[in-house]
């Protein structure tokens, strides 16, 4: 594994381990009283039956590689989700990255065309959540993407820093949350890639929020999330947003779709936009 990426493995098993409720861990202790949040180095490497200096190493970046056999014993041992479960076999080498395939910058002009006409607000983005094209509905329900420059036009970025779209999401903690997650994946897949570290530096010392959530490493896949807006004219609105990946064969670039939740009356609210 590579410095970096065995840095942010050892990061985010620190931070499972700390997230850990010793009360619920069936586990028989002899190493004194606890002093430090969630579970101790020492019962993590009891619980995955590794040595305690061998898990100390790896929670320090100081594992050159560890076998899937090990990784997978120290995730049961920190009891990760199935989406945290990936993410670590990823940091390990395992379940095959995907690392070759270039940064998806520029898309094909069809793509503006296609999400033109839908009837529902849509966008295409990258893996850095760059917003790379963008229909009208997009920009009622999101932000005035023409306002902004392209270097601002960033999901990521919007959602904790545009007030207006956080005066108006209604669901702004579930869905910050989510984005924050889906961008953590992507970042700590990405070690590579200069701007990821850039970016998250300035929104660190922009929102204390979004340094607040970047410091827990949680990780999310791309799912289908509900999207709440408040708009000033056209009312209340219930979306699900949808993702589809790998377009034209690129896994980084993603089309993004804002449907009306059935059994609401967004899509006569609709109508607004479309008169």
């Amino acid at each position: 594994m590579e410095n970096e990426k065995i840095k942010i493995l050892g990061d985010f098993l620190k931070s499972r381990r700390e997230r850990m409720k010793p009360d619920r861990i069936e586990i028989a202790s002899r190493f004194g009283r606890r002093r430090t949040p969630g579970l101790r180095r020492e019962e993590v490497a009891q619980l995955a039956g590794v040595s305690i200096t061998w898990y100390t190493w790896l929670e320090q970046g100081r594992v050159a590689s560890v076998s899937r056999e090990v990784i997978e014993s120290v995730g049961r041992a920190l009891q990760l989700s199935s989406e945290e479960h990936l993410h670590l076999l990823r940091l390990a080498n395992y379940e095959g990255e995907r690392d070759n395939n270039p940064n998806a910058e520029e898309i094909n002009p069809a793509f503006q065309t296609l999400i033109d006409q839908l009837n529902y607000p849509a966008i295409i983005a990258n893996h850095r959540t760059e917003v790379l094209a963008f229909n009208r509905m997009a920009t009622e329900i999101i932000t005035d993407f023409h306002a902004l420059p392209a270097a601002e036009r960033v999901m990521t970025r919007l959602v904790f820093r545009d007030p207006n779209l956080r005066k108006h999401l209604m669901n702004w903690k579930e869905f910050s949350d989510y984005t924050l997650g889906v961008f953590r994946l992507n970042y700590d897949h990405k070690t590579g890639d200069r701007w990821f570290k850039e970016f998250v530096q300035q929104m660190c010392l922009e929102s204390e929020e979004f340094q607040t959530l970047w410091r827990l490493h949680n990780v999310q896949q791309k799912k289908a999330v509900l999207y709440t807006f408040d708009h000033p004219s056209a009312g209340r609105l219930f979306f699900e947003l949808n993702s589809f990946s790998n377009l034209n064969g690129n896994p980084d670039l993603h089309c993004c779709i804002f449907t009306p939740i059935a059994g609401t009356d967004t899509e006569q609210r609709l109508e607004y936009f479309r008169k």
